[in-house]
């Protein structure tokens, strides 16, 4: 295995920086595969890249451009936009009372305000349920009295 040193490479790279950018472009080539221009004994591509750019067997100015045209948007790859104001899903028309802060943001009641313990929502219904039941039994009960009458 042949030692690749940053000395080495420095002599085909103006400096380091450049150096560890474009080793990076050539593993990625390397990993999407391409093939390597010296013997790969065994290295790992991070080395195999470094060892190319040591013995000046890849081009630094086709490398370069690689590396800016990578760096670059390309608006003909990029992909529709969803429409993302669906209203499928939404509570927010549910949710907002109509409060604004000092912001401008919407202020929408917290997690906590919304929900209802349901222990006491229950036992509310039946208070509620016991008072309606009194008030017909007497309201049966006073009926039966006039009938009886």
């Amino acid at each position: 295995m042949a030692r690749v040193t940053v000395e080495d490479c420095l002599e085909a790279v103006d400096n380091q920086y450049d150096l560890i950018i474009l080793a990076k472009e050539r593993t990625l080539q390397i990993a999407a595969g391409d093939p390597a221009l010296v013997e790969e004994d065994n290295d790992k591509k991070t080395v195999i890249s470094l060892r190319e750019i040591g013995d000046k067997k890849i081009d630094i100015k086709k490398l370069t451009e690689a590396t800016i045209d990578r760096a670059r948007d390309h608006p003909e790859d990029a992909t529709v936009q969803e429409d993302f104001d669906a209203p499928e899903g939404d509570a927010f028309e549910e949710i907002y009372k109509g409060e604004v802060s000092k912001s401008g943001l919407a202020i929408l009641p917290s997690k906590r305000s919304r929900k209802v313990p349901a222990a006491n929502a229950a036992a509310e219904e039946e208070d509620d349920d016991s008072d309606t039941d009194d008030v017909s039994e007497d309201v049966i009960d006073e009926t039966a009295e006039e009938k009886a009458e």
